[in-house]
């Protein structure tokens, strides 16, 4: 993915008193997204739906990010797709904290024009609910390790002809363990 796109929204003429609050739904037109190295693509783009809250010593940004995604299954890599709900909470300071040490997150000020972008939050939001591994289908059997068809459409014997050349090799450190006799 190239740039997040940037989400502008200008402050200026709301949230005037502490308390005040401004909520604002909207849509961002991203075709794609990354995640380390695997690329997922989304039909539809995000949608957002954020309230901004004037907390009396900065503005505090909540709300939820929902898209539909596809990408490759981690296991077969055949076509995969899951939804995204993530959530969005900010923290944007008025001034300059006269102890920046006390944010251990570290902080973000909200500038004299008033406007926020909210692009980085809502990528952070999307790429955070994405799933670790992505499966076509919970129970997925993935590739074989040997001859590589998915074991989802066919099956292969690798495994069975695998564990019998296995069994049967003289350098197997278990194969004094075959004919050992226990007690029952």
């Amino acid at each position: 993915m190239a740039e997040f796109p940037s989400v502008t929204v200008d402050l200026s003429e709301q949230l005037e008193f502490p308390g005040d609050s401004y909520p604002l739904t909207g849509k961002v037109d991203v075709a794609t997204y990354t995640v380390g190295e695997k690329e997922y693509q989304l039909q539809d783009g995000i949608d957002y739906d954020v309230v901004f809250t004037n907390a009396g010593t900065g503005v505090l940004l909540t709300g939820m990010v929902r898209a539909h995604a596809t990408g490759e299954c981690d296991r077969c890599l055949e076509p995969a797709s899951f939804d995204i709900a993530g959530e969005i909470e900010e923290f944007y300071l008025f001034e300059e904290p006269e102890d920046p040490e006390a944010y251990e997150d570290g902080y973000e000020l909200l500038g004299e024009d008033r406007i926020v972008d909210l692009g980085e939050p809502i990528n952070d939001a999307v790429v955070m609910d994405t799933p670790f591994v992505v499966l076509c289908k919970p129970d997925c059997r993935g590739l074989c390790p040997t001859c590589g068809c998915n074991l989802n459409v066919e099956q292969c014997d690798c495994a069975t002809q695998a564990e019998a050349e296995w069994a049967a090799a003289t350098e197997n450190p278990f194969a004094a363990l075959k004919n050992l006799k226990l007690d029952e």
